[in-house]
C-alpha cells in the first residue's frame, strides 16, 4: 500500500518538535549523500556537505521534507524486500541450472558437447517453450500448451470465418448499394432529361399563352376605349351607378306594361287608310268580303250534305 500521502501531510507531523525534525532530516538526506557517494565514488564528503539544512529552516519546508522522507524510506524499504525476493529466485534459478548443467555434463549431454543436429533441435524445442511460455520440460506442459495453441487456433479461425461471412455479407451489401446508385444515378439523368424538356414545353407554351394574352390584352383596352367613347356619347356620368339603372329599368318595363294595350289597339287601325270617305269604303269592302266568304262556305257545307256518297 502507498503511503505517500499519508507521509507527504504536513499536518501530520505538526505535532513533532522542530529539533527533532530537522536531525531527521539532516539524517535522511546524510544518507542519501552516503549511498550517492558510494555509487559514485570520491567527492562524496562535498556532497555530505551539501545535503544538509541551512541554518534557519523554515517549519513548513522541515514537514515536508520530514513527510518525504518518510515516503522515501518506506518505499527503499519496499523496494529492498522486493529486490530480496528477486535475489533469492536468481539464486534458485542459478542452482537449478547448475543442477541442470552438471546432470547434463554427467550424461554426455552438454551442450558442447552435442552434435549439431541434436543442438539444433534443443534450440527448435527452446523456441518452442519459450513461444509457448514454457517453462519446463514436462510432457504435459507441452501437451497443455499445444492444446491451448489449439483452442486459440480455433477461436481465431472462428472469428476468420465469421469476419470472412462479414465481409462476404458486406461485399453482397456494398454491390447491392452500388447496382441501386446506378439505377439512381440514371433515373436522376432521366429525370434531369424529363424536366428540361418539359420546362422548354412549358416555356413554349408559357410564351404562346403570353403572346395571346398581350393580344386579348390590347383588345380589351380597344374594348374599353370604345365603351368609354359610346358611355360619353349616351352622356354617361358617375352619377348613374347600378342602382340608378335597376330603377330605370323597372320604370321601362311599367312603361312598357301600361303603353301595350294602347300600342296593340293602335296596331290594330294601322291596316285602315287616313281619310274618313276611304276608311269607310274599306269597311264596306270588308264587309262584302265576310258576307261572300260565309255565303261560299255555305254553299260548300250544303253540297257536302246533299252529296249521296258522303
Amino acid at each position: 500500500m502507498d503511503h505517500t500521502g499519508e507521509h507527504l501531510d504536513p499536518g501530520a507531523s505538526a505535532s513533532a518538535s522542530a529539533p527533532a525534525s530537522v536531525a531527521d532530516v539532516n539524517a535522511w538526506l546524510a544518507s542519501l549523500a552516503a549511498e550517492g557517494g558510494g555509487v559514485g565514488g570520491r567527492g562524496g564528503g562535498a556532497v555530505v556537505s551539501e545535503l544538509t539544512l541551512g541554518p534557519d529552516p523554515t517549519p513548513r519546508g522541515v514537514s515536508y521534507l520530514r513527510a518525504l522522507a518518510a515516503a522515501s524510506q518506506a518505499r527503499s524499504h519496499a523496494a529492498g524486500i522486493a529486490a530480496s525476493g528477486l535475489r533469492a529466485q536468481a539464486a534458485e534459478y542459478q542452482a537449478e541450472a547448475a543442477r541442470l548443467r552438471e546432470a547434463l555434463e554427467r550424461a554426455g549431454l552438454a551442450r558442447d558437447a552435442l552434435p549439431a543436429p541434436a543442438a539444433s533441435a534443443a534450440r527448435a524445442v527452446a523456441a518452442v517453450a519459450n513461444l509457448l511460455a514454457i517453462r519446463d520440460t514436462e510432457m504435459s506442459s507441452f501437451v497443455v500448451a499445444s492444446a491451448d495453441l489449439w483452442l486459440r487456433r480455433a477461436e481465431v479461425e472462428e472469428k476468420r470465418d465469421k469476419v470472412h461471412k462479414e465481409s462476404k455479407a458486406l461485399l453482397d451489401y456494398t454491390r447491392k448499394a452500388i447496382t441501386k446508385l446506378t439505377e439512381l444515378k440514371r433515373m436522376l439523368e432521366k429525370f434531369k432529361n424529363d424536366v428540361e424538356k418539359q420546362q422548354v414545353e412549358q416555356m413554349a407554351d408559357w410564351q404562346t399563352k403570353l403572346v395571346m394574352m398581350d393580344s386579348k390584352e390590347r383588345q380589351y383596352i380597344l374594348q374599353v376605349s370604345n365603351y368609354k367613347a359610346m358611355l360619353n356619347r349616351v352622356g354617361y356620368t358617375p352619377e348613374i351607378n347600378h342602382c340608378v339603372l335597376m330603377e330605370m329599368a323597372e320604370h321601362k318595363k311599367d312603361l312598357e306594361r301600361k303603353t301595350k294595350p294602347i300600342a296593340d289597339t293602335l296596331r290594330s287601325y294601322q291596316d285602315l287608310p287616313p281619310d274618313k270617305a276611304l276608311a269607310a269604303l274599306a269597311i264596306e269592302d270588308k264587309k262584302r268580303q265576310y258576307a261572300a266568304a260565309e255565303k261560299y262556305l255555305e254553299d260548300v257545307l250544303q253540297s257536302a250534305l246533299t252529296t249521296p256518297g258522303l
